[in-house]
């Protein structure tokens, strides 16, 4: 059985993340760098300042699990009637880096502005895939493979990218322009 120093050892010099993390340093052969000579006996290194929020806890969180999935998106079919919009279902969470980075890329202009003017937007918090998946199931998508799930409607309640729901689990990745271009070709037109 391995000792949790070895253990450590291990992940400190397979992981340069963990190490980082850690405030660990490793040398290139894996084993942890010499302790300086300059302290004092009883001195020790002081802890780095704070980091910035690293990138994954940064960004909008605009999944409320609280909020009434199903009557959320009830009101968005009702609104794209009269409004002609189409309802967008982005079915994610916000403890997922790739559905906080979509909801980034829809702060950034011209999306910004092609998603406000072409979209009735419904963020449905699916948890960690357990949570409000009757929304998903209703329009057909029967399993979410991942987050985000994006799903365009018709005003009549119609999946519209029935065949791309599941492309978007990468949307942080996504190009910018590969992101308004996918959007652009749903939008209504005038």
């Amino acid at each position: 059985m391995f000792s949790r120093a070895l253990c450590a050892l291990v992940l400190l010099s397979l992981c340069p993340a963990f190490a980082e993390q850690s405030g660990a340093a490793v040398d290139v052969a894996g084993a942890p760098p010499p302790q300086s000579e300059s302290l004092a006996p009883d001195a020790s290194p002081k802890p780095a300042a704070a980091a910035e929020t690293p990138p994954e806890d940064s960004g909008p969180r605009p999944f409320d699990p609280s909020a009434n999935a199903m009557q959320d998106v009830d009101a968005a079919l009702l609104t794209a009637r009269t409004t002609g919009k189409l309802p967008l279902l982005i079915l994610g969470g916000n403890w997922c880096h790739d559905s906080r980075g979509l909801a980034a890329k829809f702060e950034i202009e011209p999306l910004k502005t092609l998603i406000e003017t072409s979209y009735q937007t419904v963020w449905v918090d699916v948890g960690h895939r357990d949570r409000n998946l009757d929304v998903a199931k209703r329009f057909g998508v029967d399993k979410i493979l991942g987050t985000p799930t994006v799903i365009i409607l018709s005003a009549d309640g119609k999946v519209v990218n029935a065949d791309t729901v599941h492309d978007w689990r990468t949307a942080d990745s996504k190009p910018f322009d590969e992101t308004v271009e996918y959007f652009a070709s749903f939008a209504p037109r005038e």
